[in-house]
């Protein structure tokens, strides 16, 4: 009876690796998809926020408007592609003619692709959109959001602050949503604890005002930044050809 236990574990664990291979694979392909996909969609604007946000609301209609400015500035719309405020920049940006992206992600509820993506991304994973968010955008709008907002947020001023991405702009929408925020972090993060820098808190700006939003990406835009940015890391360290170069410049020195 043991015996067969352990057969039965062991095949359980086979079973198990095999799935988690499949896993990666699976990985992989969301990889490679977005990475073909995003290369040729050019330099983009993310814009984040709350999925639960209806049409006729302040925010939504500020979104829109957001949408169409980013267009007029010939840079992509990226959005998570679900409803709310993605719908609303995606639809601004699909009105005026633009670029217009959307990241979307399998959810059990709630994320259900807008109509106005002229790119269109399904991701299974968390962490593989992200990347897509992160490395082919210029600059971040976020507008009021719940937990994946503020995570989207967090984790974009993580990665600018310990520098593995470039410090684009990030611009937060809406004093009232995003001030007290503001006032805990400078208060309780850079003062009292001191577990981040005061000039952490340059990293983003608050504003209400949507034209000043795309005005400060798009006056800080440079295409240099951006490509390197974006550009494919090579696939391993650089292989050393001196000494082989050498070589053959020595033999055909003996053949004359």
């Amino acid at each position: 009876m043991k015996n067969h236990e352990t057969e039965e574990e062991e095949m359980k664990r086979e079973i198990a690796l095999s799935r988690e291979t499949w896993r990666l694979f699976r990985i992989l392909s969301e990889f490679v998809e977005g990475f073909d996909v995003m290369s040729n969609v050019g330099a983009g604007i993310t814009v984040f926020g709350s999925a639960r946000t209806k049409p006729g609301e302040p925010y939504y209609e500020q979104a829109v408007e957001c949408g169409r400015l980013i267009c007029e500035k010939h840079f992509a719309v990226i959005t998570g592609g679900g409803p709310g405020i993605m719908e609303a920049a995606n639809k601004g940006a699909h009105d005026c003619g633009g670029r217009s992206v959307g990241l979307n992600i399998d959810l059990p509820f709630e994320q259900v692709p807008n109509p106005y993506q002229t790119h269109k991304l399904d991701f299974r994973y968390f962490f593989v959109r992200k990347v897509m968010f992160l490395k082919y955008s210029c600059g971040f709008i976020i507008f009021p959001g719940g937990f994946g907002t503020m995570d989207e947020c967090f984790e974009t001023l993580t990665l600018m602050q310990t520098m593995k991405i470039h410090p684009f702009p990030m611009v937060l929408i809406g004093h009232d949503f995003w001030d007290g925020l503001v006032d805990w972090m400078r208060a309780t993060l850079a003062e009292k604890f001191e577990t981040i820098s005061p000039k952490d808190l340059d990293l983003f700006t608050v504003t209400d005002d949507i034209e000043e939003a795309v005005r400060i990406i798009d006056d800080y835009f440079e295409p240099a930044k951006w490509k390197t940015q974006v550009r494919p890391a090579m696939p391993g360290p650089r292989l050393e050809t001196a000494h082989i170069e050498k070589e053959l410049e020595r033999h055909k020195g003996k053949k004359h």
